[in-house]
């Protein structure tokens, strides 16, 4: 298999490298009652924000969530794609999608009889 184009990403469902940075195709329900990463949504990463869709608020709310579970500056991460739209593309300072999906999603409940 020939490698990619120059430019192209490369990724594994909602995480891709592209340029030295960690991209991660979301989708955004804003009007949520808090705000929270709820996890995998097929090849997006679904987060909830309590910012209502207006005058960018919903995005503001986006980049804050990212940067508290990643421990960067909300300046620090990019909105590329999706500005006015629920499915979105963030751009983060970091190179490796393993240490990004560590941080972004929540620990799935181990499965096993209950108590």
């Amino acid at each position: 298999m020939s490698a990619p184009a120059s430019g192209a990403p490369i990724g594994d469902g909602p995480y891709a490298v592209r340029n030295g940075r960690v991209c991660v195709a979301l989708k955004v329900v804003p009007g949520a009652s808090r705000s929270r990463i709820i996890g995998r949504l097929g090849d997006r990463l679904k987060i909830a924000v309590a910012a209502p869709p207006e005058r960018g608020a919903a995005n503001v709310e986006v980049l804050s969530v990212l940067a508290k579970s990643l421990r960067v500056k909300p300046s620090s991460i990019r909105l590329v794609a999706g500005e006015t739209s629920p499915q979105k593309i963030a751009s983060v300072p970091f190179a490796n999608m393993a240490d990004v999906r560590r941080a972004l999603e929540p620990a799935q409940p181990k499965e096993g009889p209950s108590p």
